[in-house]
């Protein structure tokens, strides 16, 4: 058997990606037949900030403004974006978008949550409104603190599709 046909052979037995055909190539899933319904994802990931920096932040004095609310705001923008962002995402059209920062002792959890009704999930979405957020503070407080952390930027939960329900336990 020559080695292209092998390859093939046993590309066959793995679990297929929706995303990747037959040759290996990247592709756009086709959702067209997939039924409407109502999807919600929830996201979350953290940003870890030095002391002097989360006072500076916590007492309204960073030079740039508040970076927790135009943060939120970029999030949001960013779930509006996703599909110019990564490039075989759906646009969709979104129904609601929340990213909320929650103080901790260290910095910030930040969570997404983004619903529409649409052929194919919201995900990415939220992903992306955690990530767009983080950079968005790291932005802002940069001049002050270049150790921050971004991380552990994950899906919760969601649902809805024929997949049905995942939540991260």
């Amino acid at each position: 058997m020559p080695t292209t046909k092998k390859r093939l052979a046993s590309r066959s037995k793995r679990p297929r990606l929706s995303h990747v055909d037959a040759d290996g190539s990247a592709r756009m899933v086709d959702v067209g037949a997939k039924a409407v319904t109502r999807r919600e994802a929830v996201a979350r990931g953290t940003i870890t900030i030095a002391p002097d920096a989360l006072e500076l932040i916590r007492s309204g004095q960073i030079a740039k403004g508040d970076p927790l609310q135009t943060a939120r705001l970029a999030g949001i923008m960013a779930a509006k974006r996703t599909a110019d962002l990564i490039p075989l995402c759906h646009p969709l059209p979104l129904s609601h978008v929340d990213v909320e920062l929650l103080a901790r002792e260290d910095g910030y959890d930040i969570q997404a949550v983004a619903r529409t009704t649409a052929q194919t999930g919201v995900e990415m979405e939220a992903l992306t409104a955690v990530a767009v957020a983080a950079l968005t503070v790291y932005d802002m407080v940069k001049a002050v603190d270049k150790t921050m952390v971004i991380g552990d930027i994950r899906l919760m939960k969601k649902t809805g599709g024929r997949s049905g329900v995942y939540r991260r336990t």
